[in-house]
């Protein structure tokens, strides 16, 4: 055993005791033999490395009521709101995540084989890393955006793939640039054989997740390299606020025409989906790009956060 699953193995030991068998940190050293310091360190990184899950069995009522308000406000078949008051940014994500993979198992614990279209973004990946595994290789994930930028690079944000692992299901990726050189190039990517085999498979999705991206210059479009400063800049000022798979949503709710969208190759989602859509987001920096998501119907499912569901049925009550 390396030094590395030795320290993991007495990480797990420690989280036994203090989450199932509810040790004091002072126990734990004692068993362990170690200081209390170092009981403490242990069960820390046994969350950090998510070998702890979290399962909260009693509801919040505020929150449970503003899910409610927000899913007949929106028409929403699945709305999940997570407590925030006082969280970090850190903090909230992390319980977004943990809600959300809630969500998410509801739909892939079933033995009927599922096709299951997965967008990207950091609060979906994070999501997604919160999931059990489970064996449902009778399950296909199908990827609805691009994951290659203009210098051929990867994003670290493979979120279809992880799916797959978790599901140990199939994994259809689409192959092509985010957004293409040119449309001559875009025509190339979008008429291989294979690329129209994916499209139709993410057609055929009994299930969606994606994420919600506020376009700014801290935007993972931007700090991923898929788009310049200059393009956030023109995006902006056309009046975009919110992204969705590669397509730019405005305030409004409606799609935003820009120049990328003539070498955009990502899967288009309808708005008023008949399928399950379901978006994983929150905190104040994209609360105007969820907003916009919802104002254009382009989602049927939300998980966020109790001060952003607030203010979304604050607005729109004046």
């Amino acid at each position: 055993m390396s030094k590395i699953d030795r320290k993991l193995d007495q990480a797990a030991r420690a989280a036994w005791m203090y989450y199932v068998a509810g040790k004091t940190q002072h126990d734990i050293a004692d068993v362990l033999g170690v200081s209390r310091q170092a009981a403490q360190r242990l069960v820390a990184l046994a969350s950090e490395n998510g070998l702890v899950r979290v399962n909260i069995t009693h509801p919040v009522a505020d929150c449970t009521a503003l899910a409610q308000q927000l899913a007949q406000q929106f028409q929403l078949s699945a709305c999940m709101v997570v407590p925030s008051a006082g969280m970090d940014s850190l903090s909230l994500n992390r319980m977004i995540a943990v809600a959300g993979a809630e969500v998410i198992t509801q739909f892939i614990e079933v033995s009927e084989p599922q096709v299951i279209a997965v967008g990207s973004g950091r609060t979906l990946r994070a999501t997604i890393n919160e999931l059990t595994g489970m064996d449902r290789p009778q399950h296909s994930c199908v990827s609805l955006i691009g994951a290659i930028a203009s210098d051929g690079s990867c994003t670290r944000y493979d979120v279809p793939l992880w799916m797959a692992e978790k599901t140990q299901g199939k994994y259809f990726i689409l192959p092509a640039p985010l957004y293409a050189d040119n449309l001559s190039d875009k025509e190339l990517w979008c008429n291989h054989r294979i690329y129209r085999m994916v499209m139709e498979k993410a057609a055929q999705a009994d299930v969606t997740f994606i994420g919600i991206g506020q376009v700014n210059d801290q935007c993972p479009l931007h700090t991923d390299g898929f788009i310049t400063g200059e393009e956030v800049a023109r995006l902006n000022a056309a009046g975009v606020v919110a992204e969705i798979v590669g397509h730019f949503i405005g305030a409004n709710g409606r799609r935003v025409a820009s120049d990328l969208d003539d070498r955009l190759t990502s899967v288009t989602i309808p708005s008023r989906p008949k399928k399950p859509v379901i978006a994983f987001a929150g905190g104040d920096e994209k609360f105007l790009a969820i907003q916009a998501v919802l104002n254009g119907n382009w989602i049927n499912g939300l998980v966020t956060d109790e001060e952003t569901a607030n203010r979304l049925m604050s607005t729109q009550r004046d």
